[in-house]
């Protein structure tokens, strides 16, 4: 059976996460997800492992332009992490069970952290591309759940939301930037199925709700990050101004030279934070 056929069930989570932890030399800390362009960010692990998703439990490949489709396991500062370098969407047909198999697979290896970065479009006045947002909370727009139907194996019924995006983890983040020069600020991601770009008048509405920026991923992995009891640190990069707030048309060829561009400082900053983990209680 493959992804796209139908969803994993634990039985399947269990044995790819089995498959997976032959093939890497330690259980991760740390599990990061890189948006699209920002597949840079794996190259600074060190000892690194490349695992295509194909080679893991039947995963489909990543079909998105910019998403490379591979597990990285290696070292990051010296501590064990476990790399997803491309992603998959819901838009491209997967299940929501799907889009979040890898992230469940992680956790059954050993990460208790999720680290999620992604290319968003900017909604608040000033964003222009190149900003780093440090996301402090999101607004599911998907009107779906990867928690539907029965309780999986580690997760809970209802995950308090509150504080999906942990704020230890997020103030040691704007801590360190700040020391190293690389200025970023905080806000609301408002997550949207896709693979339209959104209209001007649902960019208003955004705005009205609350939204700083705006993509089509990452609110789905967080949630069952959640729901297992994983701290979740997330950083959008904008690559682009929301429609209708800049001239021109939306193009997602632009969106990844843009997220090229940024990944690498984006890069860098991560690199830094991993540096610090002690600080907010890494294992040492």
């Amino acid at each position: 059976m493959t992804l796209t056929q139908g969803a994993m069930n634990d039985a399947e989570i269990h044995a790819a996460a089995a498959k997976l932890r032959q093939r890497i030399a330690e259980p991760p800390e740390i599990f990061l997800v890189l948006g699209s362009g920002l597949g840079g960010v794996a190259d600074a692990v060190e000892d690194p492992i490349e695992i295509p998703f194909t080679e893991i439990a039947g995963l489909p490949d990543a079909t998105v332009k910019g998403h490379a489709g591979r597990f990285v396991s290696g070292y990051l500062e010296g501590r064990p992490v476990l790399v997803q370098s491309g992603r998959y969407h819901a838009y491209e047909g997967h299940p929501y069970e799907v889009v979040v198999a890898p992230l469940r697979i992680a956790h059954r290896v050993g990460a208790d952290t999720f680290i999620v970065t992604n290319a968003a479009g900017g909604i608040r006045q000033g964003m222009t591309p190149g900003d780093i947002v440090a996301i402090s909370d999101h607004l599911n727009l998907h009107f779906a759940s990867p928690l539907r139907g029965p309780v999986r194996d580690g997760e809970v019924r209802f995950p308090d939301m509150t504080e999906a995006y942990d704020a230890s983890l997020r103030a040691h983040a704007v801590r360190v930037a700040e020391e190293i020069g690389t200025p970023i600020s905080e806000g609301v991601y408002a997550s949207l199925g896709g693979p339209a770009y959104e209209t001007p008048a649902e960019i208003r509405m955004l705005r009205t709700l609350g939204a700083d920026l705006v993509g089509m991923s990452t609110v789905p992995s967080v949630t069952v990050a959640r729901t297992r009891g994983m701290r979740v640190l997330g950083f959008s990069l904008v690559t682009n101004v929301a429609a209708g707030l800049g001239e021109g048309v939306l193009d997602h060829a632009e969106v990844m030279e843009e997220g090229r561009k940024g990944g690498t400082v984006l890069g860098e900053l991560i690199r830094r934070i991993v540096a610090r983990w002690d600080e907010v209680g890494g294992a040492s």
